[in-house]
């Protein structure tokens, strides 16, 4: 009996083995890209860092005086200084003039932010509201102007 066990865990460590290493393979060969990292590009880091560190309700990760990341568990939203930015690829960004783009961030309570960030945000783009899909949402701007959408899933009665 016991060349049996002996056998099956054999087989078992065998067939985990395998998994493992096909899961590990595949992610090296990954068919599509991953967003894992949103960069808002600013001329005031360490302004629109406070900010999100205020309305995030964390501690950003800086990496010298002009990169910061807030990591929120899905990506990562960071924070680069525009004369470094000019520095590393000049020409290639504009400083808070985005106007097509929305950080979308999933929340407990819409209604409940709503009223934490009032002292903290100055532009309120839509008060809470539900949408026709379900969801409530409500957007505002940063300092840089971008546009933010905290949402919550639909209520379930």
């Amino acid at each position: 009996m016991s060349g049996l066990k002996l056998l099956l865990g054999f087989i078992l460590f065998g067939a985990l083995t395998l998994a493992v290493g096909l899961r590990l393979g595949a992610n090296e060969s990954q068919p599509t890209p991953i967003l894992t990292n949103t960069c808002l590009i600013t001329t005031n880091a360490s302004r629109l860092v406070h900010f999100y560190e205020n309305v995030l309700g964390m501690k950003a990760h800086w990496s010298g005086e002009q990169y910061a990341e807030l990591r929120t568990g899905v990506g990562v939203l960071a924070i680069f200084s525009a004369d470094a930015q000019e520095k590393y690829i000049p020409g290639s960004a504009n400083a808070a003039s985005n106007r097509s783009t929305i950080l979308e961030f999933k929340v407990a309570d819409v209604d409940h932010e709503y009223a934490r960030l009032q002292p903290l945000v100055t532009i309120w783009v839509k008060k809470p509201t539900t949408q026709p899909w379900g969801t409530r949402s409500m957007y505002f701007r940063d300092p840089d102007g971008n546009l933010v959408d905290f949402y919550m899933a639909r209520r379930t009665q």
